[in-house]
């Protein structure tokens, strides 16, 4: 009986076991999923690590060797005034431009919302600013702020104000800037906004009432605003990163002037990698602006988790 038992346990070990259902599952799950994960490393993990890379060597285009320097670039960063007033000057953008459109986009989604009549047009309207070619709409801005021919300036002057010349001048060229930010960022906001008020049940309005919420701000303050909370976290994410990585108006309408009053981090970037053709220090630019981001979401995504998470 042991010999016959034998060759049988041989042939037992000799076949594979049938894959269980969960590792069958997990095949297929890898399986879809290789396509976006090749994309992913091909368009973002590897670019990034290049990137990463070049930062630590000289290399300019054109020039086929170049030598490792290790952090001499980011020395040469940190003392570099162009630098650090790009970086002040995206820092003063981002903070008018994020706070203004937020709560800009939140008043104008609550109001669209409380009117029943035209909602959609509304929403169409101030959605084109997002759909609309930023550097054919940057003529018609440039048209607006004319310091002399401009309706703005215009408008200021039957009041009895001298308008300044806002693209032309040190002290108003980034707030004339931000003011464009805000009309882009608005609609996008405001959709998004929209979707969150939607969202909210009807039911808790009429029991914020029946507790005792009878003003319009008692049931915003109780209801809407905690309950916004996770769109609130999404819109704050999205308008901080298109605040920071501002470019099109700048390379459109100033070019970082006049005295690169309007000289921002990714137009610095861009003069460093492709006028001076220094991709190396360009390089490290891109690092120190993407260690920004992710310290920014960071702080970010800890200051509203409490909001966002109810419990």
């Amino acid at each position: 009986m042991a010999d016959l038992a034998a060759p049988s346990a041989g042939l037992a070990r000799a076949v594979p076991r049938a894959a269980t259902p969960e590792r069958r599952e997990a095949r297929i799950a890898w399986l879809l999923a290789a396509p976006a994960l090749l994309l992913v490393l091909v368009f973002i993990v590897l670019p990034v690590a290049a990137v990463i890379g070049l930062g630590f060597t000289d290399f300019e285009l054109g020039y086929a060797d170049f030598r490792f320097v290790g952090f001499e670039n980011y020395a040469e960063l940190f003392g570099d005034r162009t630098f650090l007033r790009s970086l002040g000057n995206t820092a003063v953008y981002a903070g008018v431009v994020t706070p203004v459109s937020i709560f800009l986009a939140l008043a104008l989604a609550m109001l669209i919302e409380a009117e029943g009549i035209g909602r959609s047009f509304f929403r169409t309207a101030y959605f084109l600013p997002v759909a609309s070619l930023l550097v054919a709409m940057a003529t018609v801005w440039q048209y607006l702020f004319h310091p002399t021919i401009g309706p703005i300036n215009a408008m200021l002057a039957t009041f009895g104000i001298a308008g300044p010349n806002w693209l032309g001048a040190s002290s108003t060229v980034l707030y004339s800037l931000a003011i464009i930010g805000i009309w882009q960022s608005v609609g996008f906001n405001l959709v998004l906004f929209l979707a969150g008020l939607t969202a909210i049940p009807r039911e808790l309005y009429a029991a914020a009432e029946v507790d005792g919420a009878k003003s319009a701000w008692d049931r915003f303050r109780l209801v809407t605003w905690p309950m916004l909370g996770p769109t609130t976290l999404f819109v704050t994410t999205i308008s901080i990163i298109n605040s920071v990585k501002v470019f099109e108006t700048v390379k459109t309408l100033t070019e970082g002037g006049p005295n690169k009053a309007s000289e921002v981090l990714l137009f610095t970037i861009y003069q460093e990698g492709f006028v001076y053709l220094r991709v190396g220090y360009a390089s490290a630019m891109t690092v120190v602006f993407l260690a920004i981001l992710v310290v920014l979401m960071v702080l970010q995504y800890r200051a509203q988790d409490r909001q966002v998470h109810y419990a």
